[in-house]
């Protein structure tokens, strides 16, 4: 079959760590444009915005959407509505009823929608998923922390409503959560640290229950400096399980089984190669549910001031 002809909107960082390289690497699919207001790539067609980039008359399949949250909607509407694929970076947009419209859209215009989860592409994920159906959990703890000014140095917008803050990482961590747990699970307690010049939150403290009672708790936090920390413990009755270093590495009983290099964002694109050419979309908003009822249940808590 033909390649996807694939058009990147928003060459921002993570477009440029992840995006172009893993594209670069993945057969059955080729970078042909760009759109982005601040930047341009040297060897493919570029444009200001997306509305310019639909239309030209360059030949697109698809467009992987990596700009920020807010106004997303926006743009993969026009990208459906034009007949294009669409697959969206993380969060898959600001809003739970603007994704769900966007399902919609895609299903009755029959399109692909992939709303990406790039931490449950990592290595360890399946291997724990199918680990835990056979074992009785006992509990589940997340500790999800990094440092805001290594990993998004001046980028305002996680700052305002719909940038989630913490949550942008946090949500990471949710996804692999409801990937590789056996049974549903709801929020009972949410606190949130908000900076007291910011809309969004810097730290937040969750607990959850499984349907069966089971307690599951997760921290986050932006402030830590030095190594980071992405870890989630399942503790069973037959051992621990322990995804670290964001769900690439594996630990059961005390024993390591999964050590792998990055690949996150190749079997993403994979995926959405196998999306596109089999007819289907996949649209698992479920982490971002979880976000959403964070901030329903929120306890504000205000700290000091955070500058970049």
């Amino acid at each position: 079959m033909a390649p996807i002809r694939l058009a990147i909107v928003g060459l921002g960082k993570i477009a440029r760590d992840q995006h172009l390289g893993a594209i670069e690497a993945t057969d059955g699919v080729n970078l042909v444009a760009v759109a982005s207001r601040n930047a341009q790539l040297e060897g493919v067609h570029c444009f200001h915005d997306i509305a310019d980039l639909l239309a030209s008359d360059v030949g697109i399949d698809a467009v992987s959407l990596c700009t920020p949250p807010q106004g997303r909607f926006a743009q993969a509407n026009a990208a459906l509505d034009a007949g294009k694929h669409v697959m969206l970076e993380k969060p898959p947009g600001a809003s739970l009823s603007e994704v769900y419209a966007l399902e919609a859209l895609a299903k009755a215009k029959g399109l692909t929608l992939f709303s990406t989860w790039h931490s449950r592409a990592a290595a360890a994920v399946e291997p724990a998923r199918a680990l835990l159906v056979r074992r009785k959990i006992k509990s589940v703890s997340v500790e999800w922390k990094e440092d805001v000014r290594h990993w998004h140095p001046g980028q305002a917008w996680i700052w305002e409503p719909g940038g989630l803050g913490v949550f942008d990482p946090g949500i990471n961590a949710l996804s692999i959560v409801t990937r590789i747990l056996p049974e549903p699970f709801h929020l009972v307690r949410s606190d949130l640290t908000f900076p007291a010049n910011r809309a969004a939150p810097i730290a937040a403290s969750l607990a959850f229950e499984m349907v069966s009672g089971t307690p599951v708790s997760a921290e986050f936090d932006w402030r830590q400096t030095g190594p980071q920390t992405w870890d989630i413990r399942v503790e069973t009755e037959e051992g621990p399980v322990v995804l670290t270093h964001g769900g690439s590495r594996l630990i059961v009983d005390g024993e390591p089984q999964i050590v792998e290099e990055d690949r996150e964002y190749r079997n993403l694109y994979r995926d959405f190669v196998s999306l596109v050419r089999s007819g289907t979309s996949d649209t698992d908003f479920s982490p971002l549910v979880h976000v959403a009822d964070a901030f329903m249940l929120g306890r504000r808590i205000q700290t000091e001031e955070f500058e970049d």
